[in-house]
């Protein structure tokens, strides 16, 4: 995140960016208007600011990227964010999801297993004016003591539906998480109907970067 400027003509990709999303179904005015709000390129490095308004993911630090605006939407559209919801975020990345999460009034907590990205993240989302929780950790165990959480979004491929983050949604709680091993995942919405019920539906194919144990020092 070098770049500290928002220009018009930054404003104008987003403007095109957002309506390319809605053709493609997005149809949340609320999330629309966070995709158009939320300067994207201050999340990439200065040198592939023509790409940022592009609807591709794009490679960032450690091997990881910054989601598709596309995809970003499409997870955001699914957990139905209210004002206030305690949000769990697996999968910090860039911060780009949890600027949007933020901005639709969420309370963000968000873990990252990559500390590079944990630390560079945790201090320049602040300056852009998002204020998620930030936490170094394993994804896959969430965030339990903290929880439970109204909505969970996974933002990494798992190969199945992680177990520890479903006990960590309240009841009437939604999961998104994209699953499938290798290049293809599923993405799946889980709603916790009751102490022990889980409903679980699929919305579509997508590629993530997997989503993986333990942290990165």
């Amino acid at each position: 995140m070098i770049q500290s400027e928002d220009t018009l003509m930054h404003q104008g990709m987003r403007r095109r960016l957002v309506e390319a999303i809605r053709q493609k179904g997005i149809s949340d005015e609320q999330v629309l208007e966070a995709i158009g709000a939320i300067p994207r390129h201050l999340f990439m490095d200065s040198t592939f600011v023509q790409f940022a308004y592009v609807d591709k993911a794009f490679p960032i630090a450690v091997g990881q990227t910054i989601s598709q605006p596309y995809t970003v939407a499409f997870q955001t559209q699914l957990l139905g964010i209210k004002k206030y919801d305690r949000v769990l975020e697996v999968g910090t990345g860039s911060g780009y999801q949890a600027a949007v999460l933020c901005h639709l009034g969420a309370v963000v907590y968000t873990i990252e297993r990559q500390k590079k990205l944990y630390e560079s993240t945790r201090v320049a989302l602040p300056k852009l004016g998002y204020r998620p929780n930030f936490f170094y950790g394993d994804g896959y165990l969430g965030l339990p003591s903290y929880g439970p959480f109204d909505k969970i979004i996974v933002t990494a491929g798992a190969p199945s539906v992680p177990e520890e983050l479903k006990l960590q949604l309240k009841i009437n709680g939604v999961l998104v998480v994209p699953v499938g091993a290798g290049g293809h995942q599923i993405m799946v919405v889980v709603t916790r109907i009751s102490e022990n019920e889980f409903l679980e539906e699929e919305r579509g194919d997508f590629v993530f970067v997997p989503l993986l144990n333990g942290v990165v020092d």
